[in-house]
């Protein structure tokens, strides 16, 4: 009788601390990183550093406004890091600091050695295009030998479903993630709300997401919007970084645009 009521009591306890442990897991918040590249062409970019929360800025290098603008971030303690242009399927026009296919190991390795000098407080690197370059293993290798040597990070912007990032990232050891939903590929706020709500969903289910986003009067005003109702969602808004310890026990979702 004695032992059945011992068992009782340690089987009630169990549920108990069952119960509370997994209210606790549910009421840790989930958290969303938001990116806002492509910046440094226009000085109307600036209007990005307005935007509420730790929004993370992910500047163009050598562009005539991307440095001032990257100082001021980072004086503010926004995490920054580097949009780098990266060869695409199509052709496009690249830019300053651009990686191609054409490239020896040496040449691309000091074009990126370049772009960080510009702004050496830059804490990794995310694509601009690159739907062509990403899916290339020398490449990428070397940009991954790079980024290890100076413990950088990568981002993938997923331009491509067959890209070979996080893959190689993975491989030599460098922090890597991949893009879950770009939010502004049509410039309206219905949209942009709608690509809101996909973040937030994917952020529930997986307790973490990452958004891309452009330097666009329209994006920066559905933004200042739309960023506080996270809260009301158990949802935080964290600098890129804050999110590498997560990732590494979290499936990073793909999805393909340019």
């Amino acid at each position: 009788m004695k032992i059945i009521l011992i068992f009782s009591i340690v089987i009630r306890l169990y549920i108990f601390l069952f119960i509370v442990f997994s209210f606790s897991a549910s009421a840790k918040p989930a958290q969303v990183a938001i990116v806002i590249d492509d910046i440094g062409y226009r000085a109307t970019d600036k209007q990005v550093l307005t935007i509420p929360g730790n929004i993370t800025y992910s500047v163009l290098p050598q562009t005539p406004y991307g440095k001032r603008i990257a100082e001021v971030a980072n004086n503010r303690a926004h995490d920054v890091i580097l949009h780098i242009p990266m060869e695409s399927t199509h052709g496009k026009k690249l830019g300053p600091g651009a990686l191609t296919s054409d490239m020896d190991e040496n040449t691309l390795k000091s074009s990126l050695a370049q772009s960080f000098k510009e702004m050496p407080f830059a804490l990794g690197i995310n694509n601009h295009m690159g739907s062509h370059l990403t899916t290339l293993a020398k490449p990428m290798l070397w940009t991954m030998e790079f980024l290890k040597e100076r413990e950088l990070f990568f981002l993938d912007s997923v331009t491509s479903s067959k890209t070979l990032g996080r893959k190689i990232a993975g491989k030599i050891g460098v922090p890597a993630m991949s893009r879950h939903v770009f939010l502004d590929n049509h410039l309206n706020h219905d949209y942009i709300a709608g690509q809101f709500k996909q973040l937030i969903t994917k952020a529930k289910k997986n307790q973490l997401a990452i958004a891309i986003a452009h330097p666009h009067p329209e994006t920066v005003a559905s933004l200042t919007k739309l960023i506080p109702l996270l809260k009301s969602h158990n949802i935080e808004l964290v600098p890129l970084s804050k999110l590498y310890p997560a990732i590494n026990q979290t499936s990073a979702l793909t999805a393909q645009a340019e």
